[in-house]
Order: C-alpha cells, then structure tokens, then sequence
C-alpha cells in the first residue's frame, strides 16, 4: 500500500462472465456445493475465482475470505503454512453462513511458486517468512487485492464481513471502495513446522493469532 489511497480501475467490461455450480470434498469428508464465477475486465488479468457457498443468494452483507493461492499447502497438505487449513476451515464457515470464498491467484504472496520455495530455502537457514523475501529482493508481502475488490463489485456486494487474520486486507478492500463491517478471525492452525511463520506474522504484521507465549 502506497500512501495515497488507490482508486479501483474503472473497467466497463468488468462483469461474470461463467457462473458453474460444483460440488466439493475434501479430504477429511466434508463436503459442500458452490457456484464458481469467473470474469472479464479484472485489472491484472489473471484468473481469479470466486466460489459462492451457502445461501450467497440471499446474504446481505456475506461472510467473505480473499484466499491467496498456495499450492504447497492447499493442494500438498505442506504444514511449514496455516494456508491449508484456513482453507478448509473457511469454506465451511461460509457455507454456513452464506458468502464468497475469492481464490486469487497470487502464490508466495505475490512472488510466485518458485520464489516461494527459494523463500523457503533461505528460512531453512534462519531467516524469516518476511526477511527471506526482502532477501530475495523482493516486497515483504506484494499481494494487491484490486481484482478481489472488482470480484465483489461484478457479484453485486460492496458490503462484507472479512474473513481473516490479515488487516491489510481490510486495509486494502476499504480502500477501493468495499466496505468492511466486520472482521472475523480464523482459528490457529499451529504445527510444529509453522510455528515460528506465525510468530512472524503475529509480530510483523499484526495478524490476528492468538499464540500464547511463543515467540
């Protein structure tokens, strides 16, 4: 974030442009039914969805949580992350409460897979989450939730509850225009091999973690 408030990129083809339902299963059996929206017109091009859970039909102000994409840990089960978890953790909770779940693709926080794993590299020899990204040259945390600001403006809803742990995401949505009611947590998904990442994103970036005395 700069210090001048970003402006959403007015974008006249912005729009769904599919709407399919399918239905989930994850590992542990739970299962579930969502209508996945793709687009046109979002402002970095890529191909972000938004998967609508629950009675989204009929939620006025719906239970929200923007998911950056992690293979190693939504797709691998990699524990050296909460992402996973949270994951599974928040489609239920929209499932129930009737929202979106918005897959941005913007792995590594923006750095991409392979600078993830050189990230990971460099943590292996003592730096953290943030210090390993600085080290390779690259932003702390280089996400940008523009295209999920549009995601919500196409679907019709610039009023959420957020679900996350991360206030710069609420930073970043109330910026462009999306109006954050409320912020809901997460549970901790702690480990013995993420332990030390969330300390760092507890202390760094004051993420919503309540991890006792660790640290």
């Amino acid at each position: 974030m700069t210090a001048e408030a970003p402006i959403l990129p007015d974008c006249p083809s912005l729009a769904v442009r599919t709407r399919v339902r399918v239905p989930l299963r994850f590992a542990d059996g739970y299962e579930t039914v969502a209508d996945v929206f793709t687009f046109r017109g979002l402002a970095d091009g890529k191909e972000h969805l938004a998967l609508g859970l629950g009675d989204w039909e009929h939620a006025d102000v719906p239970l929200v949580r923007p998911h950056s994409e992690c293979l190693t840990g939504d797709v691998f089960g990699s524990q050296r992350c909460d992402c996973g978890p949270q994951l599974r953790e928040a489609v239920e909770r929209i499932t129930q409460a009737g929202g979106f779940l918005l897959y941005l693709r913007q792995e590594g926080r923006g750095i991409g897979l392979y600078a993830k794993l050189d990230a990971y590299a460099l943590q292996d020899q003592g730096l953290d989450t943030y210090e390993a990204n600085r080290a390779l040259g690259r932003g702390e945390d280089e996400r940008d939730y523009t295209a999920a600001a549009q995601m919500l403006r196409a679907l019709g809803h610039p009023q959420i509850r957020l679900l996350s742990n991360n206030p710069d995401k609420a930073v970043q949505l109330d910026a462009y225009g999306i109006t954050v009611v409320a912020q809901e947590a997460t549970g901790v998904h702690l480990s013995e091999a993420n332990e030390r990442y969330l300390v760092a994103k507890r202390d760094h970036t004051a993420h919503t973690l309540d991890l006792g005395a660790l640290g």
